[in-house]
Parts: C-alpha cells; structure tokens; sequence
C-alpha cells in the first residue's frame, strides 16, 4: 500500500489500542492507514520527521463554542484548533433551533476543521451572553422550542450529536429545572444524549445528577462550591456515585466559572477522575482562565493524572460519548486525525476559575496537526520538514 503521509518516529500514545511506544503512523486516502515501525515510504509519500514529540489520535475538545459571529460568545474553530492541536470541536448549544440552520452553513461546512455540535433546546441558543450583556437563556420559557428542537436534530443527525441545556442560577434563574426537563424530553423523543451544564444553584448539584441517564453528560463536572460534586468533608457526594454506575458522562468543561483545583483535588483522591476532559473555550476564557484544551490538559498532568489517561479523556473517552467510534483512535480505517505534542519542561503558572493558582513544572503543548490524513498546521510547520522518500 503506498502511503500519502508518514509520521516518522514520534512517540505513539494511542489508548484505543494500548499503544505507547515509538513507532510510525502512515495515512491514506483521508484515513489511518497503518502504526508500526519503519513503514516504507514512497517518492509520493509526504514523510514528517517527528521523533522526539508525542503522536496521538487527533484531540476532541467535548465542549466549546465556536459559532464564530453568530453569537457572542463564538471564537474561530480553525484558528483555535491549529494553535491547541484539536481536530474535532465539539460545539455545545451556541445555537438552538432558530438559528442552527446559519452554523451549519456559515461555519460547520466551511471548515477545514471538524465540528459538531449539541443543540440547544432553547430557540436561539446561548444568544445573550458577553462582556456587558449576560442574559441566562433558559430563564426564559417561551425560548424553550421542543418541537423544532427534535426536528432540527433529525434533519442535521450528521453533525448534531446530542442535546444541551444550560440550568443554574445564570442559565435559568427562576425557571429552575423546568428547561433540563424539557431537554430531557427531546433527547428521548431523539434518541440523542444530552449534555447538562450546571452553574450555581438552584437547582442543586444533586436534582440535576439524579435527572441524567447513562449515556448524558454532565459537563463543569468538578465545579467550586456551590454545586460542587465533593462534600465539605472531601467526599463524593453519593448521588455522584450512583449516576456513575448509571453511566452518565462526567465532563470537565472549564470554561470561565467552572473548573476548581479544589474540587479536583478532591475527587481525584476519592478515585474520581473525570470520563472527559474539555476546556468550555469561548471568547470570555480563551485568555484565561481556561485558555484552549492543551493547558486544560495540562493541569490534570500537574494533579498528578498519568499523561496517557489524560490523552485518553481527550480521545477515545471523548469519542465514545459522541458515540463516534471513528474518531479518537489510530486504528486502521479511522478518520485520519492526529495530535502531534510536546510535554514541555519549566515553571507554569496554572490558574483555576476562583483564582487559585497552582505552579507546575511541565506544560503539555501543541505541535502539528494531521487533518483527514493531511499535515495542516500553522507558521511553525519547517520544524517538521517534508522528507526526501528512501
């Protein structure tokens, strides 16, 4: 088989397949093609140097927004991707059903870089919120639009992947619960799962966990109190444990309010870790606290989390509550996807959302990117040099 693109040398942590060693990854034909060692390339095969960095399955950020001028909030996806090695942005209810037919043409096919998307089941999505104006969507219940929510999803069920509701005191101030109610509805009349997102309270930590079933997830998953997962005494709260066993998705979502070390801490020592990291980029964080998904990454390294379980959060944990198969993974016939990385030595200042900061001393940091078995990266791609085939 002849090879369109080799990653000569890098170090491969792959956790689909249990894969941590150096080895080469060959593409073709827009897919992973082969990972084995000294792969025979062509005079056609684009071959990249890599030695020396770390190759993974093409990072999934779970929870972003990027309905770029559409919305408030919205970053660009390709400018973030290239910069935080994500091949796949996952946008979390930026748009609802009044306005999703504009993201898909305007932003989602035009760009070279994956994304799908959760709807919202309110009507414009997640339209009010920026450095002056912050109106919680959900508050307002004759935004909620169930009918054209479930038929939205089913006309666009190749880059929708889920349903989002937003409920706290910010996202649905006295309509309480009601919107994840109504959410849960359209994700069973769909068949789709439905990511929550929870600020603070009311409603409390415990009524949205007990609402979730296996398969939804739960994104700011390891909030500050209040609605924190942990108890004052540092343990996990037991309606935490029990959704676990139902197999509701546990997501980091940082974002600008909603990832603190303490809580972290805390889970992590009770044997807690999240199913999924994500960093909840959009255009109030991505100068921080969140920043991208790298330095999300990041801080589970410096918690003490095994870098190939942190890459495993952003991969192939990631495609599974996508329930994307394809995608997160190096095997052979997935989509040609890949992260190339680097764990960077020195003295990291990490800040969490309530200001607490935490010093490190590794950084994991984007590299290159491998886009549909094609190298696409940004001004820093002469580091890895085409090679001469032989």
């Amino acid at each position: 088989m002849a090879f369109d693109l080799i990653l000569r040398g890098g170090h491969v942590i792959d956790p689909s397949q249990n894969i941590d060693a150096v080895m080469d990854v060959a593409f073709t034909d827009g897919k992973v093609a082969k990972v084995g060692k000294n792969l025979k390339a062509t005079a056609t095969t684009d071959v990249r140097d890599v030695s020396g960095y770390i190759v993974s399955p093409g990072l999934i950020d779970l929870h972003t927004h990027v309905y770029w001028g559409g919305t408030s909030l919205g970053i660009d996806a390709e400018e973030f991707c290239r910069l935080s090695g994500v091949t796949t942005a996952v946008d979390t209810g930026s748009a609802g059903p009044g306005n999703f037919a504009g993201f898909r043409k305007h932003v989602i096919e035009p760009s070279q870089v994956r994304i799908l998307a959760y709807l919202h089941v309110s009507h414009a999505g997640i339209y009010g919120f920026s450095q002056r104006v912050m109106v919680g969507e959900s508050e307002e219940m004759r935004l909620m639009n169930p009918i054209d929510a479930v038929k939205v999803a089913d006309a666009n069920r190749d880059v929708i992947v889920g349903i989002k509701v937003r409920v706290g005191a910010h996202a649905s101030g006295t309509s309480g619960i009601a919107p994840l109610d109504i959410a849960l509805q359209v994700a069973e009349e769909t068949g789709l799962p439905l990511m929550a997102h929870i600020d603070h309270p009311p409603p409390s930590y415990e009524e949205v966990v007990e609402r979730l079933r296996g398969g939804d997830v739960l994104t700011h998953c390891f909030r500050p109190f209040p609605n924190s997962p942990a108890t004052a005494q540092g343990t996990v709260k037991p309606c935490v444990l029990r959704a676990r066993e139902r197999g509701v998705i546990f997501d980091i979502g940082h974002g600008k309010g909603s990832f603190a070390f303490k809580t972290a801490r805390a889970m992590l020592a009770n044997g807690f870790p999240p199913d999924t990291i994500s960093s909840d980029v959009h255009a109030l964080c991505i100068e921080g606290p969140a920043f991208d998904q790298v330095t999300t990454m990041s801080k589970f390294l410096m918690l003490g989390m095994p870098l190939q379980e942190v890459i495993a959060r952003s991969t192939v944990n990631a495609a599974m509550a996508l329930k994307r198969p394809e995608l997160g993974s190096l095997k052979a016939g997935s989509a040609g996807d890949a992260t190339i990385l680097k764990v960077r030595e020195g003295r990291f200042d990490y800040v969490d959302v309530v200001g607490e900061h935490l010093i490190g001393d590794r950084k994991i940091a984007s590299e290159g990117v491998v886009l549909a078995g094609k190298w696409w990266h940004p001004k820093r791609s002469q580091r890895f040099k085409k090679q001469v085939a032989s």
